[in-house]
């Protein structure tokens, strides 16, 4: 049989068990056939989960349940309404919004005009915002009211802007709001665009301005592989803690329309109201970004036994390193339910741990899915041995348009064939389960010894007396750079000038000296971005008066 016909077969074997696909009536057969008439665009699925099921929940927010058939007929307001706003179709529609149905509405409807949709950083500075902004071609920005401060700034001199207020806890009279322009254009039906629209993801940009990646519609095998490994089941409630607005976020909410399955959202994280969420709504899934988790496991113990969470069988997290000891101390309380995925905005989905890997090893980032080849590389595009640090490449069906800046990701040819360059450095064990050491650009030379910081991180990370950690690489006259650990101790740690002293000797004693940071700043918590990356140019300097050598 032949190879694409296997990997056919296989496909629809896990989709038809995940409840995705299944027997259909005719009359939702006939709804899903007009959808698709209209156009594919990577939203596409939200329209087809209203032809399927129209009056089930789609989404709960903080302002109550919307159906599917709502989601969508206000998807088709939204459309018509930036249409002539724009006075035609849009370049670019910006979106700069927290999680909720105007986040939501502005993505599906967005596309349905046939321009892009560029979904925002809600950390952005004004600087950022403006280079992103001009970068990008933006014609309309669809925004929180509590962003509006650094829009005015950003598009000070963008006067053609068109601007809409998403979400606004006070009423905003004299401004476009996205209630209004929906009111306005409720029953409207968009015509068909001239041209598929994209979506625009952005880098994290924790070292500088982001990179804008251009995402197209997926492959079934590409879902299928994901839904081989992570236990999501059609119609099921999820919690989307994750930010949409990135890769993983935005990925998960496409996951949950592609599937049926009920979105709970609010606009801003909080531990307890997450697991009062997932126990009030009986959601068997939640998606969340690493740093979620340590705040989760975080909360005292009688806050945590008044949530059981009995209902939840997932949790499915990406976006940053997890911290082994929470991974643990959350699968010791709600069972063994976390997924850790490893993606690249470039690259999609790459690999998935299951809570079996992760009780092996709290730190891996497991094995590749289905479909997906994973090879680790030395300089020279050869394999590296077991257990050897090299870049890591990936080849899937995931097709990477480009940057939106015309650049192109770095391919190198390995036996042949294309690899797509992730831009990480990481070894497999024995078991093949990858482990992502940093970003090939994180290694520093200090005094001739390569080093990469986040091996004395993940060191630092086990200690006691550390309740978060990031090392990074600063410049030293002597050495040529050297490393400099940022920690939050924890409220029983020592003081600081023994601290400092006791976070060395532990990193001395488990790796070379060369490894252990000359610099330790103790902060009261770390900056980071709404994805949970520690953003590293806002941290302090090294060597600064809250550091001790």
């Amino acid at each position: 049989m032949d190879a694409r016909v296997r990997r056919s077969l296989w496909s629809t074997r896990v989709l038809w068990r995940s409840g995705m696909i299944g027997p259909l009536s005719p009359l939702a057969l006939a709804r899903m056939a007009a959808v698709l008439r209209r156009g594919v665009s990577p939203t596409s699925g939200f329209a087809l989960a209203a032809a399927k099921h129209p009056h089930a929940v789609a989404l709960v927010d903080e302002r109550g349940p919307l159906t599917w058939r709502e989601l969508d007929e206000s998807a088709d307001a939204c459309a018509a309404g930036l249409l002539a706003l724009s006075g035609g179709t849009p370049a670019t529609i910006a979106v700069l919004a927290r999680n909720h149905r105007g986040f939501v509405q502005t993505l599906a409807g967005g596309a349905r005009t046939g321009g892009d949709v560029l979904l925002l950083n809600t950390s952005f500075s004004a600087p950022q915002l403006r280079d992103v902004l001009r970068r990008e071609g933006a014609s309309v920005i669809v925004h929180d009211a509590e962003f509006a401060a650094v829009v005015d700034e950003a598009t000070a001199d963008l006067p053609d802007l068109g601007r809409v207020i998403a979400w606004a806890d006070e009423p905003t009279p004299g401004v476009e709001t996205l209630d209004a322009l929906l009111r306005a254009h409720h029953g409207r039906r968009p015509p068909s665009p001239e041209r598929r629209s994209a979506v625009i993801l952005l880098t994290s940009g924790t070292t500088g301005t982001p990179k804008g990646a251009k995402r197209s519609t997926g492959s079934g095998g590409t879902l299928a592989a994901m839904l081989d490994r992570i236990p999501w089941r059609a119609g099921e409630t999820v919690v989307v803690a994750a930010p949409m607005f990135h890769a993983f976020g935005f990925g998960q909410l496409l996951i949950a329309a592609a599937m049926g399955c009920p979105v709970v959202t609010r606009r801003r994280f909080d531990p307890e109201a997450t697991l009062a969420m997932v126990d009030g709504h009986g959601a068997t899934g939640l998606a969340v970004v690493p740093v979620m988790i340590e705040r989760i496991t975080d909360l005292p113990a009688e806050t945590l036994d008044r949530y059981p969470c009995a209902s939840l069988r997932f949790v499915t997290a990406s976006g940053s390193r997890m911290r082994p000891d929470a991974v643990v101390a959350f699968m010791d309380r709600f069972g063994e339910t976390i997924y850790n995925s490893y993606n690249a905005t470039e690259a999609g989905l790459i690999s998935t741990a299951t809570p079996a890997d992760l009780r092996h090893a709290p730190d891996t980032a497991g094995q590749p899915l289905a479909g997906t080849e994973l090879a680790i590389l030395d300089d020279d595009w050869h394999p590296v041995p077991t257990g050897q640090v090299g870049r890591i490449c990936v080849r899937s069906g995931t097709a990477f348009e480009g940057y939106t800046s015309g650049e192109t990701k770095e391919h190198t040819a390995h036996a042949g064939e294309e690899w797509m360059v992730s831009g990480d450095v990481g070894r497999l064990d024995d078991g093949g389960r990858l482990f992502v050491v940093g970003r090939d650009d994180d290694m520093i030379v200090s005094g001739g010894e390569n080093v990469y910081p986040i091996e004395v991180e993940k060191i630092l990370g086990a200690h006691d007396a550390v309740r978060e950690v990031v090392v990074v690489g600063v410049d030293d006259e002597q050495f040529g750079q050297r490393l400099a650990a940022y920690v939050v101790p924890t409220p029983d740690a020592p003081d600081p000038a023994a601290l400092t002293v006791v976070l060395k000797e532990h990193v001395k004693a488990q790796l070379a000296g060369y490894k252990v940071p000359r610099d330790v700043v103790l902060l009261d918590e770390l900056p980071r971005n709404a994805s949970g990356k520690v953003v590293v140019r806002s941290l302090p300097a090294a060597g600064s008066a809250h550091s001790e050598g």
